[in-house]
């Protein structure tokens, strides 16, 4: 990406919040193992503290979002895959949890729980200060984070209080830091503290230290390439391997769960992700900013069965 392309195109903070609403409320995984994805580290308490700055792409809007699904069946087996309705597709999974949880039957809606989709959003950042590993300090990295962060991200974006100037958080020149603040909240990792600087430019503004930020820019659409994602009976085969008799027979039946509120899932026994509240949670979403860290945990488990 160039430098004066980008100052000459510099994002509509309109149409970002525009496309930021969307995105909150819209309706192989070789990505977990990219030595250009950064996760932020933690203590032995489960605590942790890194500085950030969110970059802009190539694209429309600066991040990409994705739907999956990780979970062990009844078969003893793992169902760890992308779900296809990040690309705008039926899903197998998201059509037998719309059977289950519309049967109004509290077992089959548990089971929903257990097995419903998890959001992601990636863009790309850069590090300014990583007290664990300071060697990522000043280098670009793709992030992947949950609904929590972005909806701080949104929060700047188009403030709620009367004399709040908006900012859009991926501008070099009017952008801010990000502090990433994480605790160990009951066993969880919790963001809540998590909060942006006042606004300031990236590098005060020096040309140079921009451009050669830019250079190192990743391609988030890797993250959502349909070549990335298995086919609907790739999927519905896969679904029969680890729900047994359970799995949904290959139809293509409408998915309504967007709008279902459900009750908050109990906690998997040490899976690091983070509790949602009843009304944050519904059937087909899972907003939290644990969900990184829990496909990789749910990818270990798999790995070691």
């Amino acid at each position: 990406m160039d430098l004066s392309t980008l100052k000459s195109k510099r994002y509509d903070i309109n149409k970002l919040v525009s496309a930021a609403q969307e995105a909150s409320g819209a309706k192989s995984d070789n990505n977990n193992r990219d030595e250009n994805l950064w996760k932020p580290t933690v203590d032995k308490a489960g605590n942790g503290y890194a500085v950030i700055r969110f970059l802009p792409s190539e694209g429309d809007v600066p991040w990409v979002r994705y739907w999956d699904h990780g979970f062990k069946g009844p078969t003893g087996k793992w169902y760890i895959e992308k779900s296809l309705t990040s690309l705008g597709q039926q899903d197998p999974l998201g059509e037998l949890n719309s059977k289950l949880w519309n049967s109004g039957n509290e077992e089959d809606r548990e089971q929903v729980r257990k097995q419903k989709r998890r959001l992601h959003y990636v863009t790309n950042i850069l590090v300014v200060s990583d007290p664990s590993a300071p060697e990522n300090e000043g280098k670009v990295f793709m992030y992947q984070f949950g609904k929590k962060i972005f909806d701080k991200i949104q929060d700047l974006m188009q403030p709620q209080f009367p004399g709040e100037t908006p900012v859009d958080p991926f501008d070099l020149w009017g952008g801010a830091d990000f502090q990433l603040k994480i605790r160990n909240v009951e066993g969880y990792r919790n963001y809540d503290r998590s909060e942006f600087k006042a606004p300031s430019g990236l590098f005060d503004g020096d040309d140079v230290q921009l451009q050669a930020t830019l250079n190192q820019l990743h391609d988030i659409n890797t993250y959502v390439d349909p070549a990335t994602f298995k086919s609907f009976d790739q999927l519905s085969t896969k679904l029969f391997e680890v729900l047994g008799a359970t799995a949904p027979a290959t139809v293509k039946a409408e998915i309504a769960m967007d709008n279902v509120a459900e009750p908050a899932p109990a906690p998997v026994a040490s899976a690091p992700e983070v509790k949602v509240s009843a009304a944050a949670a519904t059937a087909e979403e899972a907003g939290d900013d644990g969900d990184e860290d829990a496909f990789s945990y749910f990818q270990k488990l798999a790995n070691a069965d």
